[in-house]
């Protein structure tokens, strides 16, 4: 299986534009600039997709899971922050916050080992080679 997006870019770094396109159409010629990733614009940045992929990537392996544990996952949310450091130009680490809804039968503990777990081996966790840390909310 393939998946694919395409960036266009035109003109110099600060005042230049460009779009991104993902295969799925989801993004479609979506804005981004300069002032997109390291200012306050609108439209979105690479840091920022990586930040989605991850998270969105990392709670669907929390939930595969939960069910291959035979659990029936809840609510499960995720916040991936990123962490840019600025002068080196380098992501320095990602931090999931994850908040999942109790689950009959599943202790605070067994979640936790589950969620680290799902943190090791989702597929944008394996493919980043950069500090995951994980804070966990189970109630």
């Amino acid at each position: 299986m393939k998946r694919t997006a395409k960036a266009h870019w035109k003109g110099t770094l600060m005042d230049g534009q460009g779009q991104i396109t993902t295969q799925s159409t989801t993004l479609n010629n979506t804005q981004y600039s300069f002032k997109t990733r390291f200012a306050d614009g609108v439209g979105t940045n690479p840091e920022e997709l990586i930040a989605a992929a991850h998270a969105g990537c990392f709670t669907m392996a929390v939930g595969a899971a939960l069910t291959q544990a035979g659990f029936t996952p809840g609510d499960l949310n995720t916040e991936a922050i990123l962490d840019l450091d600025m002068v080196a130009l380098q992501i320095n680490g990602i931090q999931l916050n994850l908040v999942g809804a109790a689950i009959p039968g599943v202790s605070e503990d067994t979640f936790k080992q589950i969620a680290e777990g799902a943190k090791a081996n989702c597929i944008v966790s394996k493919a980043l080679s950069v500090p995951i840390t994980l804070n966990i909310q189970y109630s």
